[in-house]
């Protein structure tokens, strides 16, 4: 008996346009969702596309970005972390405080959707979303196609909101002044010992939503700890972005890099 027919992979939806911010969409056209796995198994050759060479050219890209920051006189955050750790939670509260006084941009990556620009829309602050499909980093070349998208005459602060994953964007220079790694205290103590490459290339370290870490029971001391053990020249802040603790102390750090 023939086997039926597997039913063709679902294109990629295109992000809802919204009037509100600019979509850059990075997408390959030719990526397709991958289907399930298990039988059956694939039939006939396999093509097998090794790409040579990746990150010398995003080192390249990485460079010319960070000459366009040094001309314009910007400094750009690169602000990575896993899912959920509070990345927009925190912009949102940084932009309520700096956004009045400095001038500030934001590129959010992610792989669907404008939610999270959306959430950081300020009256004077140009936000551009990123919208890489099944990528699962931001790249120098995105940046570069999501700056084209906004004006930055005026810009001070540009920051850059990755997408959620610990692994994969600790390789990928962006062209960024500081490195920003967020961990929360919902994600527990060793985060910082199984990750080590982004924070080992992290300028800062936030830990986040200190506000619920009792509940939690979450030991701040040990996390710190391994923050320190992890990523020893990096300046560690512990912030709740809900109550406000500690964002003082954040936002001084963000002037003094003006």
């Amino acid at each position: 008996m023939t086997a039926p027919a597997q039913p063709a992979p679902s294109q990629p939806t295109a992000p809802a346009s919204t009037p509100d911010v600019v979509v850059v969409d990075v997408r390959d056209p030719a990526d397709t969702l991958p289907p399930p796995p298990g039988d059956p198994a694939p039939r006939g050759p396999r093509v097998v596309d090794l790409q040579v060479r990746i990150l010398d050219e995003n080192d390249r890209r990485a460079a010319v970005n960070r000459e366009l920051f040094r001309a314009r006189g910007l400094r750009a955050l690169n602000f990575v972390s896993s899912p959920g750790a509070g990345k927009t939670t925190l912009l949102q509260r940084t932009l309520g405080t700096l956004a009045p006084e400095l001038g500030c941009a934001v590129l959010v990556g992610d792989l669907e959707t404008a939610n999270d620009a959306q959430r950081l829309r300020r009256p004077g602050v140009p936000v551009a979303q990123i919208t890489t499909g099944g990528t699962c980093h931001l790249d120098a070349s995105m940046i570069q196609r999501g700056l084209a998208a906004i004006p930055l005459d005026g810009v001070r602060l540009l920051f850059i909101e990755n997408v959620g994953n610990l692994v994969c964007p600790a390789s990928f220079d962006l062209g960024e002044n500081r490195r920003i790694t967020l961990v929360s205290c919902t994600e527990g103590e060793d985060k910082p010992l199984k990750y080590p490459p982004m924070f080992s290339s992290a300028h800062a370290v936030v830990l986040t939503k200190i506000d619920v870490a009792d509940a939690m029971g979450f030991d701040r001391a040990l996390a710190l700890a391994n923050i320190r053990r992890a990523a020893p020249q990096a300046e560690v802040f512990e912030v709740s972005a809900k109550t406000g603790e500690g964002c003082d102390a954040w936002c001084a750090y963000l002037r003094a890099l003006l």
